[in-house]
């Protein structure tokens, strides 16, 4: 009986030789059916997939699904799809004509990843926030459960939020070719500006990168012309 059980399962696997066309093309899987720890990574993952494009189907959790728990595996998602953006900029954002962290004019961004907080080249900066992020989102201290999250551990995401925001902002401004391509295929910046209003994690006037009316309805941004050093 418990063998027969078991095959029935779905078993999410691209066997040898699977060809790039089915690459992950197993079936849907109703989350109350997922039993892994990981349920919520993969019901997030399994709904990128179905359609990247379908923003608010993708961030609407589950029936009785935790808050924090929802937040946090979003955010770690956002910092694994960045890392794809921060490979195709490489050939582009060079510490020779790209020295500092800035999106327009108007920011310059610190970097926390030294022991004072320090302007480096962009790409440092992108590649150090990154690890950062997967440092602290993988920490035993503040993170020991996928299942349960302390209310002071969801605290600490809004400053992840802030962090890797500049990585798109910076593309955007400065490696638009290579932004546009990206998001055309990925839907990510939107889906990350959708996720942080929803869930006040960022101060609006922080979010720079233009954005289809439905995404930003409500946002307005402030231009002062100044030029200002934004710390960490």
């Amino acid at each position: 009986m418990k063998m027969a059980e078991s095959v029935k399962k779905l078993l999410k696997r691209n066997k040898p030789g699977t060809k790039a066309n089915f690459f992950r093309k197993w079936p849907d899987e109703p989350f109350e059916e997922m039993e892994s720890t990981l349920a919520v990574q993969e019901f997030i993952q399994q709904q990128i997939r179905v359609d990247p494009s379908n923003i608010d189907i993708i961030l609407t959790p589950p029936d009785s699904q935790e808050e924090g728990v929802w937040k946090y595996e979003h955010l770690r998602q956002f910092c694994m799809e960045l890392n794809g953006l921060a490979v195709e900029l490489q050939a582009e954002c060079l510490p020779d004509t790209c020295s500092q962290m800035t999106s327009t004019e108007q920011w310059i961004f610190l970097c926390a990843a030294h022991k004072t907080p320090k302007e480096c080249p962009a790409i440092d900066y992108t590649r150090h926030t990154l690890d950062g992020a997967a440092c602290l989102l993988n920490s035993n201290k503040y993170f020991p459960s996928r299942v349960n999250i302390k209310e002071s551990s969801v605290a600490k995401l809004g400053s992840v939020c802030r962090r890797v925001y500049r990585i798109f902002s910076h593309a955007y401004y400065h490696h638009q070719n290579i932004y546009n391509k990206f998001e055309n295929e990925t839907y990510l910046c939107q889906r990350f500006t959708k996720f942080v209003i929803k869930y006040s994690l960022m101060a609006k006037e922080n979010l720079i990168v233009p954005m289809p009316d439905a995404i930003m309805q409500g946002i307005r941004t402030e231009e002062d012309g100044t030029t200002s050093i934004k710390e960490p």
